[in-house]
């Protein structure tokens, strides 16, 4: 199976969230999905109460203990998180102790990781893009446009939680021409 690709478009991005915002939960994965940089498991773990204070405003941060790697990790909400956050509440009106992504069949139960697979590749064609598209197109989305910003590989590296450059590299698509490449271009 071939690898996922991150959405490499800022217009794509936008108008996939111009047609999640007929649906809250949809709109709420997709946002924070590419703002978090959470695996899939550890994002529809989320409950409300994880992400708002007891008034209903959306939390700073949160701090998650990842399912793969067992470590906490805290993570700062920008605030395109905490918008979304925001409206989603403010429309649903959840109860602090439901799931964040709720199971469109039962509400005891959040949503699957094959749906949300589903639902991203689905998305992603909706609005036109070809390629390889899953749940880790969210998390690789934010970290390719976490280094389209300037960030340095070993800080995306720190915020993914890798224990190894060559990991970052694969997920931010840096090939091995790139570097040597870089080598070439670097003379003291």
């Amino acid at each position: 199976m071939p690898a996922v690709e991150p959405i490499r478009d800022k217009e794509a991005i936008r108008r996939i969230k111009e047609m999640l915002r007929a649906r809250p939960r949809d709109y709420l994965l997709f946002v924070l999905g590419i703002n978090m940089a959470l695996r899939i498991s550890d994002l529809l773990a989320l409950k409300v109460k994880d992400m708002v204070n007891e008034d209903g405003t959306p939390k700073e941060s949160i701090t998650v203990r990842e399912m793969k790697t067992k470590k906490r990790r805290t993570i700062i909400l920008s605030e395109a998180a905490r918008e979304a956050i925001r409206w989603y509440i403010e429309k649903v009106k959840p109860k602090r102790g439901d799931w964040l992504f709720p199971s469109s069949r039962s509400s005891k139960n959040h949503l699957s990781r094959y749906q949300a697979w589903r639902l991203v590749n689905r998305w992603c064609c909706d609005v036109g893009l070809e390629g390889h598209f899953g749940t880790h197109t969210l998390r690789k989305t934010w970290g390719y446009w976490a280094r389209q910003a300037g960030a340095r590989t070993e800080l995306i590296q720190e915020a993914f939680g890798h224990r190894s450059p060559s990991i970052t590299r694969a997920y931010l698509g840096i090939a091995d021409e790139e570097v040597e490449s870089l080598y070439r271009k670097v003379n003291l």
